[in-house]
């Protein structure tokens, strides 16, 4: 697979140094920069042309680099989550080719992470799924379970965009320094007995959102993900496999 990374921070140059470790990798282009990397498979790059996915780490530029992506042809992975006008979508659909938003912890790692959880059971279940954000921590409101070393947090629940499966409660949580997590936990009940797992990361936060892009872009380039427009719940079997095979730590409870 040949891949184009623009990074514009530690994410980004991260998920570059992780993308390199894919053995179906043959050349990393590094778009927008002078510098060709440590790498015989790293290039710096101005043009698209001969690549078959563009990942980055720009939340401010991102419409714009997936624009770019698509006057090209190629598919598209982008940390931000956003929502790209039809006329977009549209211009990767002509090109069977694939724009994924939102590769990044709250949407890609812990999306997926209930996604997976939901799938394993037809149970009648309640889901709850919380990530970190950086910000003054609160003292009250809602507590989600983060694994060591983040811990119990309190967070605020919130409104995201898309119909869950199950009834689902959202919680961003505020935490300062480097360390961030994600976690979904899944209760009801099951053939009239009681359900209670937990699964949840922690990682440094800058390590856990190069994981989510480059497993995005890996995921898009092995062609796991259809055409068009996707966030990573959408392939979250395939999103969440290559996630791990790429060192995310998954603790699990109950």
């Amino acid at each position: 697979m040949r891949i184009a990374l623009h990074a514009i921070g530690e994410i980004g140059d991260r998920a570059g140094k992780i993308l390199l470790a894919e053995r179906d990798l043959t050349a990393l282009g590094l778009y927008g920069t002078s510098n060709r990397g440590g790498d015989r498979r790293t290039m710096a790059i101005t043009e698209l042309t001969g690549f078959e996915v563009l990942a980055t780490d720009d939340l401010d530029a991102a419409a714009a680099l997936a624009g770019i992506a698509a006057d090209d042809g190629l598919s598209c992975v982008l940390a931000a989550d956003i929502d790209p006008e039809p006329e977009l979508v549209g211009r990767f659909e002509d090109a069977g080719a694939t724009l994924l938003v939102g590769a990044d912890l709250a949407t890609g790692i812990a999306e997926t992470l209930a996604a997976h959880e939901v799938a394993r059971t037809d149970a009648d279940l309640r889901l709850t799924i919380g990530w970190t954000e950086e910000g003054r921590p609160r003292r009250k409101g809602e507590a989600v379970p983060f694994p060591d070393p983040v811990g119990a947090r309190w967070g605020e629940r919130v409104t995201r965009r898309g119909e869950d499966r199950v009834p689902t409660v959202r919680v961003a949580v505020p935490h300062e320094g480097r360390w961030a997590g994600a976690v979904a936990q899944v209760t009801g009940s099951l053939d009239g007995e009681g359900v209670d797992r937990i699964v949840g990361v922690a990682d440094e936060r800058d390590h856990l959102g190069a994981i989510a892009l480059a497993a995005g872009a890996v995921a898009v380039a092995a062609g796991a993900v259809g055409p068009g427009f996707h966030r990573p719940r959408d392939s979250a079997a395939a999103f969440l496999e290559t996630a791990l095979r790429m060192g995310l730590g998954v603790a699990a409870l109950g």
